[in-house]
């Protein structure tokens, strides 16, 4: 790895490249409450709800990631003309997460995940959404939209973040990619399954385990090198990538480039919460990458982050100087 002092250089460059994030942006809704008793109407409990709270969620929690970490990022979406879009907006304008490529459409409402948690336990999730994919016309917009952001901003990067909300089809993904791939910008991928396939060519393809054996239709049992790169050599047999970065829940994330091959394992936590853990990988992973060109580089960092924000309840976002402490006590010995 590299030295204490070259981390504190490598985090104070995050902020000279901007990346773009693409997929589905969701509002997270939270009630905090008490629970005390049982309804009379139900055998359900009765939580009197004493504080409602609003996080950025889904594509737009990557871009907060981001921002978190100094980084400059746009977000590219289609939104609802609703009440929950125009939250979700405002608090992205408020972390400093440029908007101005966001689209809305009268036929779509904006995702929203509400939650309703007592004593730190969630007691119940109610999910307003829409599946449907985008028409043939949003498709177009979203290009054009990414398209002219290629052209004025010059992005090192670009992360599709797929929720299979309908933002991110085939076309728009295809698409992409190869405007991406004519102007030399980084892509990756953080997929699901109904377009698990469509991200030929990408740079970092950033699956979890369980999403890999079940696109390839495969069964591991024993999580190992050898399976792995195994499911490495039969995701680049189909999308060409140049990387592979499978995250395998507590024990830890995998990378393959073509040159080296690793589990790297993960670092004792007190899990509180794994909700949008994946977000904050593929945002590190993304951004140092970009900046390094250093695969195992990028998978130590990144499997911090991730082990870091399952400490909170609910959606957070990395805090940028606990990863860099973290960085420096626990990476810079190897």
């Amino acid at each position: 790895m590299i030295s204490a002092m070259n981390y504190k250089e490598l985090f104070k460059s995050f902020s000279s490249i901007r990346i773009g994030v693409i997929g589905d942006m969701m509002l997270d809704t939270y009630w905090w409450g008490n629970v005390e008793r049982i309804s009379p109407e139900a055998p359900v409990p009765v939580v009197t709800v004493n504080r409602k709270e609003y996080r950025i969620g889904g594509a737009g929690n990557v871009a907060l990631n981001l921002s978190s970490l100094g980084t400059p990022v746009s977000v590219f979406s289609v939104l609802g003309k609703d009440d929950d879009g125009q939250i979700l907006t405002g608090l992205l304008d408020e972390k400093k997460i440029d908007t101005g490529y966001l689209l809305n459409a009268d036929d779509r409402i904006t995702t929203n995940k509400m939650r309703v948690i007592s004593r730190n336990q969630q007691m119940m999730r109610l999910d307003s959404e829409t599946l449907l994919p985008l028409t043939t016309d949003q498709e177009e917009q979203l290009i054009t939209s990414v398209h002219r952001f290629i052209q004025e901003e010059t992005p090192a990067a670009i992360i599709f973040e797929d929720y299979n909300k309908g933002v991110l089809t085939e076309k728009v993904i295809r698409e992409v990619i190869e405007i991406c791939k004519r102007h030399s910008v980084i892509t990756a991928a953080d997929p699901k399954r109904k377009n698990f396939f469509e991200y030929e060519g990408v740079d970092i393809f950033k699956p979890n385990l369980k999403e890999a054996r079940e696109a390839l239709n495969l069964l591991v049992e024993e999580v190992n090198d050898n399976t792995l790169i195994h499911i490495h050599q039969s995701l680049k047999a189909q999308l060409n990538h140049r990387i592979s970065f499978i995250t395998l829940s507590e024990k830890g994330v995998f990378y393959e480039d073509g040159q080296d091959a690793h589990i790297v394992p993960s670092h004792i936590r007190n899990v509180a919460d794994v909700s949008g853990a994946g977000d904050t990988v593929i945002a590190v992973a993304t951004l140092i990458y970009t900046l390094t060109k250093n695969t195992a580089l990028m998978a130590e960092i990144a499997n911090l982050a991730g082990g870091l924000v399952c400490e909170s309840v609910g959606t957070v976002a990395i805090d940028k100087s606990r990863l860099l402490e973290e960085c420096q006590r626990l990476l810079a010995v190897k």
